[in-house]
């Protein structure tokens, strides 16, 4: 019988969305790593009467050893239902035409179309997949994410599982482009005063001091700080009694450029004075260049959480 518990996420995706970047990620984040294991053999390597020594990452596609959609969700519901065992789908999802560049790029044949066009065998994998997209527990799409941009997402989602307690990740979006993949909670920040309609504040961001300040001195503020924060620690402490593993929170501006990043900043903050392990993403930053792909908010003691 399975001691304590133990957690394995099992990764899958069409051919060249990035499920081995995502697995070399998980196994860099602390996590025993097996790619490309038959489906029949999960069980057999899960089932033990020794605990398992860190989280396991197991990377399935097409090409396994008896693959079928309809047996991978048995299989990740047969895992779930272990008393002791957290077992998450991640699904790496990418548009058509992206996945026909890349194999493009590479000039690699498609695993289901070896004599034919990889945009043949894109449109079979993609339809052999729906049912598994859909019933994932993560979808992360990697159609506009790079190489660093995908490892820094897979760290907001995974970085903590190899300690205790759950992942917090933070966002600022813009939604001209849309909620980002994955979110919990969404929060809408364009009632507050817009830096973009100043001069001097429109070419910054919400990460600097004028920016921010400018934001926060919206009589509107305080209040909408004060009640999202009341509500996200009345929330949280319950999503950990349900051993959920991550919870994603995002902010919304027209922009992505400065009130939902300054408002991000400051919920993050708090939520770590808080002793929350928080992570924070700013997806319209990051892709302009402006920041690191991930930043790290400082915990009480003014170290980043490990």
């Amino acid at each position: 019988m399975l001691q304590g518990i133990q957690r394995v996420v099992l990764v899958t995706g069409p051919s060249g969305a990035g499920r081995s970047t995502a697995i070399n990620a998980l196994e860099d984040f602390g996590f025993e790593s097996i790619d490309n294991i038959p489906l029949l053999m999960i069980p057999r390597l899960i089932d033990g009467t020794e605990p398992l020594p860190r989280p396991m990452a197991l990377g399935i596609d097409v090409r396994n050893r008896n693959f079928s959609a309809e047996g991978l969700l048995e299989l990740h519901q047969s895992l779930s239902s272990i008393a002791g065992l957290s077992c998450d789908l991640l699904y790496l999802d990418c548009a058509p035409e992206v996945l026909s560049r890349r194999y493009s790029e590479t000039r690699r044949r498609h695993p289901l179309a070896p004599d034919e066009s990889p945009s043949e065998g894109i449109a079979r994998e993609l339809a052999l997949l729906e049912d598994v997209r859909s019933r994932a527990d993560v979808l992360i799409d990697t159609t506009d994410l790079t190489v660093h941009e995908l490892r820094a997402e897979m760290e907001g989602w995974f970085r903590h599982e190899t300690g205790q307690g759950m992942a917090l990740s933070i966002h600022s979006f813009s939604y001209k482009r849309g909620l980002p993949q994955g979110l919990d909670m969404a929060f809408d920040c364009r009632f507050l005063r817009n830096p973009h309609w100043e001069p001097d504040l429109r070419a910054h961001t919400g990460l600097d001091l004028p920016v921010s300040t400018y934001v926060s001195q919206d009589p509107r503020y305080d209040g909408f700080l004060e009640r999202t924060l009341e509500l996200l620690l009345f929330v949280l402490p319950g999503c950990v009694q349900e051993g959920k593993a991550h919870f994603s929170v995002g902010f919304g501006c027209t922009g992505g450029q400065h009130r939902s990043v300054s408002v991000a900043e400051d919920v993050a903050g708090a939520l770590a004075q808080e002793g929350w392990r928080v992570s924070i993403r700013h997806r319209e930053l990051e892709r302009r260049g402006v920041m690191p792909a991930l930043g790290r908010v400082q915990d009480k003691a003014g170290k980043a959480p490990q």
